[in-house]
């Protein structure tokens, strides 16, 4: 198999390289020592990892034609599997113009899986980024006020999560008030000012120690219509629903028709949107995703992250999400930041 700069990547290396214009691949053979493509100017960082394959690498002035060509013939391989959803077209080029008749195979279902279950130490690490995102939430809710914009309040949840000890972000924190909540994937608003009963939807995490944090809370602003409660209600409702399937083996399938079931039987069926969530690890997404259909059975030490909704495009949304590590005999809830519905007095 062949991996490029990404999680995959990081893990089997342990280290982080970045993913930008200059092709960066590891190939692992089925049989014998791996090898790899390197940009020269990278070299230095490569003697890190300890790599005892062969190294190939190639300079800005004279291309990478010459070192896949090189690659390759060394390698002696028919076949290899690549990550569909990381790499990038020129590479995959680049591979078949360095052997014409290489059969190149989408195998990011089965490469991804192999980081789906998690170790103790990757537990920790997922821990860690989790506290680090729960204090800044704490934070910046504390300092919110009405008439302050969205934009003003993600950028104090940014330097909450910076101040408490984050690496980085998992992704651009989402938040969301009034009428915008209703959009799941929403971008803050500059010229909104939050105002006296408008849902306040935060999707957010920080990344730690190569792992990311993903965690969503939607809290109301003075106040709390009876119409708010009820929404929020039910989608806590349908969250609770997952966790109570959740054990090893369960399937990704079971843990959304339980979800997505309470949803549907609500009087507010028809605001669903998306699926119940996602794997969670060294990246943000990752498998399994929890979908009616993806009858994968879920072994001991998945983490997923649990995250029902309702939306009302021109209203407002809610989402609640816990990040959900499977065990032998049920769960563990890594999330700890309260459930109940919460009214700032601002």
């Amino acid at each position: 198999m062949a991996l490029v700069p990404g999680p995959n990547f990081t893990r089997a290396v342990e280290h982080s390289f970045m993913s930008h214009e200059r092709p960066f691949v590891l190939v692992i053979p089925a049989k014998g020592a791996p090898a790899a493509l390197v940009p020269n100017l990278e070299l230095g960082s490569w003697t890190m990892v300890g790599f005892e394959g062969a190294v190939f690498d190639w300079r800005d002035q004279t291309g990478y034609a010459d070192a896949f060509a090189a690659l390759m013939a060394h390698l002696k391989i028919s076949s290899i599997g690549v990550e569909g959803q990381v790499m990038r077209v020129f590479v995959h080029h680049a591979l078949k113009q360095a052997q014409s008749d290489l059969q190149i195979v989408d195998a990011e279902r089965e490469i991804s899986a192999l980081r789906m279950v998690k170790t103790e130490k990757d537990v920790a690490a997922l821990q860690l980024a989790i506290r680090i995102s729960e204090r800044a939430l704490h934070r910046t809710l504390d300092t919110v006020k009405l008439g302050q914009s969205e934009k003003e309040i993600e950028q104090m949840l940014i330097q909450m999560l910076f101040a408490e000890g984050a690496d980085d972000l998992s992704f651009t924190p989402i938040v969301a008030a009034g009428d915008n909540s209703a959009r799941p994937h929403a971008h803050a608003r500059a010229d909104y000012a939050v105002k006296a009963g408008d849902a306040l939807l935060i999707d957010f995490g920080a990344y730690k120690d190569g792992f990311a944090a993903d965690i969503t809370r939607t809290v109301f602003l003075d106040h709390v219509t009876d119409e708010g409660r009820e929404v929020y209600d039910t989608v806590l409702k349908a969250n609770l629903a997952g966790l109570d399937v959740t054990r090893a083996g369960v399937t990704a399938h079971e843990i959304d028709d339980a979800v997505i079931g309470v949803l549907e039987a609500s009087p507010y069926a028809d605001r669903i949107r998306t699926k119940t969530g996602h794997g969670l690890g060294r990246s943000v997404h990752e498998a399994p995703y929890i979908v009616r259909g993806n009858h994968m059975s879920l072994p001991a030490g998945t983490v997923y992250t649990n995250e029902p909704g309702l939306y009302q495009l021109g209203n407002f949304g809610v989402r609640i999400e816990d990040d959900v590590l499977i065990t032998q005999d049920g769960y563990k809830l890594l999330t700890h930041f309260p459930k109940e519905l919460m009214v700032l007095p601002c």
